[in-house]
């Protein structure tokens, strides 16, 4: 490169208009014309591969499974879909429902005693014996880091009696969150023909589970040691998610495996202010682990993620019927959306309030919503909420009346009015009686 830009500048200056030569003028035309066409070709060959870099990235991966999707997990938006909403069984991936459920649902200092059932189910497992006592903590981390199916057992018969009145509340509980694709019949995942999800319920089921911080600590664990009282019981517990090893952003969260299932995978990655989540099922051998890196590369180099309005932000105030004071309106949460790298838009807001907000109101209480919009496309919305407290005004009531009371202060009344009444007819008799005599008189 350097020998081409010597020899372009190194012309002879009898070569240059003016000059005697006309054969040098035709010369520095043919240079020059070959110089820029050899300034092109490096500047395309030298920008060229970066250029491609970023194409390819923003071109989506191919996967080798039955099924995967990858959504913003900030702002909900699915990203990539490949056979999405096709029910299939989920293998232990169900465990983060089962998971999610246990941590809102109990105490982790609660202690557990496991029954006969879950002795009964095949690995993986802690070993855990009938009548062994384990913390919900230590249960719980058998449950998502070694993926033990006795402590899923375990953890439904704790909470709901049974393993079919805990599937209930987990189908509830995934219809709640909009998962309506799923059923689960069991807390574990082995196969079941009646138990099966989709890529598109998982991510929804995995990005409500990451909002809560004790469950992002589970799911991001790599080793735990959970004491025992048998020394011979499994006390080591190496999470069998290789991301966590293999991907630098790793955040979680939980793999499956049966033969009919195949490989599954819920992984989580943050880069920055970005977090994705990917979602791979039915995926043979170990490139589980590459398709589901490259949707969370493909989500990161492809793609931005924008706070459009940031929680407990001030919108407005608005009156409030028979209240002291009006109410401030807040943004419940976060609103978050998703745009393409090199894309650019301005979003606007809708904002809608209840026509008649009555006193008392609570601090907290939905009492609105604002709604966003970029271009013609609806980014979604979010609740508003009050701020502060209003309080009513107070009414001023008048005391009920005891009866007897009141027929008393109605006779004392009707009593004076009596006696005044004929003190005024006997002061107007005397003053005519003496009218009179003093007429006779005269």
């Amino acid at each position: 490169m350097r020998g081409y830009n010597f020899y372009v500048l190194s012309v002879k200056y009898s070569e240059f208009p003016g000059s005697k030569s006309t054969t040098g003028v035709i010369t520095l035309v043919r240079r020059i014309g070959c110089g820029l066409l050899l300034f092109l070709f490096l500047t395309t060959c030298l920008i060229s591969p970066a250029g491609a870099a970023q194409q390819q990235a923003a071109v989506p991966p191919q996967v080798s499974g039955k099924a995967a999707l990858l959504m913003d997990s900030k702002s909900g938006e699915i990203l990539y879909k490949y056979n999405a909403h096709v029910p299939l069984p989920p293998a232990s991936t169900t465990k983060i429902l089962t998971g999610i459920i246990a941590i809102e649902r109990t105490k982790l200092t609660d202690i557990v005693t496991g029954g006969k059932n879950p002795t009964l189910v095949i690995p993986s497992a802690i070993g855990l014996h009938e009548g062994e006592t384990i913390t919900m903590e230590n249960l719980l981390y058998s449950l998502f880091v070694k993926s033990a199916n006795d402590a899923a057992v375990a953890v439904a018969e704790h909470i709901a009696g049974s393993v079919p009145a805990f599937s209930e509340l987990m189908n509830n509980k995934a219809r709640e969150l909009g998962a309506v694709k799923s059923n689960f019949v069991n807390p574990h995942g082995l196969p079941d023909p009646e138990h099966y999800s989709t890529a598109y319920d998982l991510a929804v089921i995995a990005r409500y589970a990451m909002r809560n911080p004790v469950f992002r600590e589970f799911v991001s664990t790599k080793v735990k040691v959970i004491p025992r009282k048998d020394d011979s019981d499994v006390k080591w517990l190496q999470n069998s998610n290789k991301l966590l090893w293999r991907y630098e952003e790793a955040t979680g969260i939980k793999t499956g495996y049966t033969k009919e299932a195949k490989n599954c995978l819920v992984a989580s990655a943050a880069r920055g202010d970005q977090e994705m989540i990917a979602v791979v099922m039915g995926e043979p051998g170990s490139v589980v682990w590459t398709d589901a890196g490259n949707l969370l590369d493909y989500g990161f180099s492809g793609y931005n993620t924008i706070r459009a309005k940031e929680a407990g932000t001030l919108v407005r105030e608005a009156a409030v019927s028979n209240g002291i004071g009006d109410v401030v309106l807040k943004t419940a949460e976060d609103f978050y959306y998703t745009v393409p790298r090199g894309e650019s838009g301005t979003v606007t807001e809708k904002v809608a309030v209840a026509d008649d907000i009555r006193a008392p109101v609570k601090k907290g209480q939905v009492l609105g919503k604002i709604t966003f919009h970029l271009s013609e496309k609806n980014l979604g919305s979010i609740d508003l909420v009050a701020g502060n407290e209003v309080k009513a005004k107070e009414i001023t009531q008048i005391a009920p009346v005891n009866p007897l009371l009141a027929g008393g202060l109605m006779l004392g009344l009707f009593v004076a009015w009596n006696v005044t009444k004929r003190r005024r007819r006997r002061h107007r008799y005397r003053r005519k009686n003496r009218t009179w005599h003093r007429n006779s008189i005269r």
